[in-house]
């Protein structure tokens, strides 16, 4: 079994390296996002949700990724959390069963932030892009998905996802075993991590 972490700021295109991987390995790889293990914000108001910072480290539920990513590599089947990025709400009753696979990655912003999951890695991945590029990637995909206005989407760029790149996300590029720069454009190095995979799973057939 081989571990991927794939890290990036928010619009770095870690998306599209992910699903360069995916199609070609096919059902070898299963993918465990960071954002299912948001911890639960029901109890905030619309406007506590509003001003919440998703970009810190303690807004994630370490203790369960780490553990559930054991039990993977154990050959265990787990129950990932469901998790609303629209509502920030995770689900009480209902979980995405995940089964071990050849290749397992973990996906998110913060995923480098964390010692004990680091230390489960077997290939970590940092995928960089330029801070404008990332701007208008995450503004595209939180209009067009999440239902946020272009107001929203600046204020917060501003008073969080920036200060908390510069705070945590991109100092942890330093533990990155392989920088992906251009983003998510960058088919040359997708390709040579791609072929460095399928290579390792050669070796084990």
């Amino acid at each position: 079994m081989l571990v991927i972490g794939i890290a990036g700021g928010s619009g770095s295109g870690k998306t599209t390296v992910v699903k360069a991987i995916c199609e070609k390995l096919h059902k070898r790889v299963v993918v465990i996002p960071q954002d299912c293990y948001y911890k639960d914000s029901s109890d905030l108001t619309d406007e506590e949700k509003r001003v919440h910072n998703f970009d810190h480290p303690d807004s994630i539920e370490w203790d369960l990724l780490c553990s559930q990513l054991k039990d993977l590599k154990a050959g265990k089947t787990i129950e990932q959390p469901v998790y609303s990025i629209i509502t920030c709400t995770r689900s009480k009753t209902e979980k995405t069963i995940v089964k071990p696979a050849d290749v397992i990655i973990i996906e998110g912003i913060l995923i480098f932030t964390c010692k004990p999951l680091r230390n489960q890695m077997d290939i970590k991945v940092f995928v960089d892009a330029d801070d404008d590029d990332r701007l208008m990637r995450v503004m595209e995909r939180d209009i067009s998905e999440r239902g946020k206005d272009v107001h929203w989407v600046i204020e917060r760029y501003s008073r969080t996802v920036k200060p908390m790149y510069l705070q945590f996300i991109e100092p942890s590029k330093r533990y990155a075993d392989i920088i992906i720069p251009q983003g998510g454009h960058n088919k040359v190095a997708i390709d040579m991590l791609t072929a460095t995979v399928e290579k390792h799973l050669e070796k084990k057939d």
